[in-house]
């Protein structure tokens, strides 16, 4: 698909499919087709590169310049059309009139930012504005992200120390683990898309000398770095407390299993004795002088009961029960 926007005075204004791609001063590809890559070939000489190309790992790949044109290749956290949550390559390609973004998958920032492009910091009256705009909505995201997993966390965190009279479940407390497993996925793609958007930053300040007398956008430039530092500050902090509530909470579900194995093991001990004293007598020897007792059988059932009695009072003072 392709959504293709224009300026309407301070803000965006999409334009139809049918216009002219010279119009737009911002081009959004999502999942683009044959037939529109050749389109922007042909009517504004961008070459649209393939989702091979900007899964390469090779910096060379994804951070480059061609025939006057900067293409930077980032992975944002998203989602598939099969509502999966995955973290994928955009690739934002700056041209000296437009911005043009690629994508496979679909980041939120790109859904939400065209109808408040006019309310970022930077503002979207130039295609770099337009570019630092669209990277600051990221950022928001990232931040919204990392809320999100913090309070995830936090609830986890409260049902998992939660005291003896609240103890979860075995079941809960696999249900916990598997939800702080999630977010730590959810935090890994965080992580890895901070590093790459700072990369890009960092190379767009580089490639765009004219920043250099336009002290409010070198301005934006360096106030998201900044942002995007203490986000992998606090994503780190935030990866401290996914690896302790996953070692709680494996702690916890060891500790369960300890307690079923232990009730377990004092119940065949209990029976233990008896099983002595019943195989015992339950032995075929022709010379066997209890046989012929008429009080043989009560006094076998009360030994066996006595030592079972005798073994649960031991464990009982020992403080094993």
């Amino acid at each position: 698909m392709l959504f293709a926007y224009r300026l309407d005075g301070p803000r965006l204004e999409r334009i139809g499919v049918d216009a002219p791609l010279a119009e737009a001063i911002w081009i959004d590809l999502y999942r683009p087709q044959p037939e529109q890559s050749a389109r922007m070939f042909s009517e504004l000489g961008i070459e649209v590169p393939t989702l091979e190309d900007m899964e390469e790992i090779e910096i060379s790949n994804r951070l480059y310049r061609e025939a006057g044109k900067d293409y930077m290749t980032v992975i944002l956290p998203g989602s598939r059309p099969d509502g999966a949550q995955v973290s994928g390559p955009v690739t934002f390609i700056l041209t000296p009139d437009r911005l043009v973004t690629v994508r496979h998958h679909a980041p939120r920032p790109f859904e939400t930012f065209p109808t408040r492009a006019d309310r970022s910091s930077a503002g979207c009256a130039t295609q770099q504005r337009l570019f630092l705009g669209l990277v600051e909505e990221i950022v928001a995201r990232f931040a919204d992200l990392l809320e999100g997993i913090g309070r995830t966390l936090d609830t986890t965190a409260a049902k998992v120390y939660a005291g003896a009279r609240q103890a979860l479940s075995l079941d809960a407390l696999e249900e916990s683990l598997r939800s702080t497993g999630r977010e730590g996925e959810a935090l890994s793609r965080v992580r890895l898309g901070l590093l790459s958007v700072e990369r890009m930053l960092s190379v767009f300040a580089l490639w765009n000398e004219d920043l250099a007398s336009d002290k409010a956008l070198r301005g934006h430039v360096k106030s998201m770095v900044r942002d995007m530092q203490a986000l992998e500050i606090h994503a780190d902090f935030l990866s401290g407390r996914v690896g302790l509530a996953t070692d709680t909470t494996l702690g916890m579900i060891n500790l369960s299993q300890n307690q079923t194995v232990r009730i377990v093991s004092v119940v065949a001990v209990l029976f233990l004795p008896p099983t002595l004293i019943a195989s015992i007598y339950g032995m075929n020897f022709d010379v066997m002088p209890e046989l012929d007792w008429v009080l043989g059988y009560p006094m076998a059932l009360g030994l066996m009961g006595l030592s079972a009695l005798a073994s649960w009072v031991y464990f009982r003072w020992r403080g094993w029960l």
